[in-house]
């Protein structure tokens, strides 16, 4: 493989933390990575971003080795994004087209991470990546821009959904769970609604497997990937899994209906992403969820707790 220079803006959420954490073993000698977070560069100022891609370019041609950008920033607030579409679109389509465009300047490949929520979530098999997109949500749509964005403005661009992802940095399902499991004698968690967790740093190992390949010069011939941790669950049964793992007696957990938590986007019933495409291209299947999750424990249990 060859040695690799790794640009991962949002750098500081949870998969950019995965990925900058992970990156060195995907590197080489003279590779190197850039983890910046928002404040260092936002992907809304679009003369930012073409510095920092043609500094990423520049570097990388002074070291012999080959730059790849891997996104991993976005507004990742569903249901405040139904009150403020506009600075969703900002981040995740505006922002998105701004890294494509000056991918494209500077000859750089693009990973774009995407999501679940760009489908209707009405499914009852595994979504494939060639199924139509319906977003019900201002969040879904705004990330269905994105992958337009990336997706047309450079030929050398991958969008990568996923689904239901958690780890040790920032907001997420398993660090509230274990909130309310300290706070809470018993909790409701809807069992009508299904998906496939998603370990943070799994993903990150698959996206870089991906970066990898791609500067090898053996790209997938498919840009539009799904890529999650395998077998599906609902919440509530997640939600027991997550207890378990905290040594809670998962009984506390209780099942409810969708309609028990109204909220202000509406929540896919059905996430299940198909990985067959990831698989064919051969970038590997990332393990069993069940599997992933005693495994985030065990590696960052302390910060999933807390």
């Amino acid at each position: 493989m060859p040695e690799l220079a790794l640009l991962v803006p949002g750098g500081h959420g949870q998969l950019g933390r995965d990925l900058a954490r992970l990156a060195p073993a995907h590197l080489g000698d003279a590779g190197f990575a850039h983890a910046p977070g928002s404040a260092e560069l936002d992907i809304t100022d679009a003369d930012t971003v073409r510095d920092a891609v043609g500094a990423l370019a520049e570097a990388a041609r002074n070291s012999g080795v080959v730059p790849v950008v891997v996104n991993a920033a976005a507004y990742t607030a569903v249901d405040a994004a139904e009150e403020d579409e506009a600075r969703a679109h900002e981040i995740n389509a505006a922002g998105a087209a701004a890294l494509a465009a000056a991918c494209a300047a500077e000859a750089v490949p693009l990973v774009h991470v995407s999501t679940d929520y760009v489908f209707a979530g009405d499914g009852d098999r595994p979504y494939e990546p060639s199924d139509p997109p319906a977003p019900r949500s201002a969040y879904g749509r705004t990330k269905l821009a994105g992958e337009r964005a990336v997706l047309g403005g450079t030929d050398r661009s991958w969008v990568v959904r996923t689904a239901w992802v958690y780890g040790a940095g920032g907001g997420n399902f398993v660090r509230t769970m274990a909130r309310l499991e300290r706070q809470r004698d018993t909790l409701s968690v809807v069992s009508d609604q299904v998906g496939s967790p998603t370990w943070s740093a799994d993903l990150a190992a698959g996206l870089l497997r991906l970066a990898s390949v791609v500067a090898a010069g053996r790209p997938p011939e498919n840009r539009v990937l799904h890529c999650t941790n395998t077998g599906v669950t609902s919440w509530f049964e997640f939600a027991r899994a997550v207890f378990v793992e905290l040594g809670a007696d998962p009984e506390r957990v209780r099942p409810c209906g969708t309609e028990d938590f109204p909220r202000p986007a509406p929540r896919p019933a059905y996430s299940v992403l198909s990985p067959r495409r990831w698989e064919d291209e051969g970038l590997g299947a990332l393990r069993p969820w069940r599997e992933a999750l005693a495994a985030a424990f065990a590696e960052q249990g302390e910060e999933l707790r807390n």
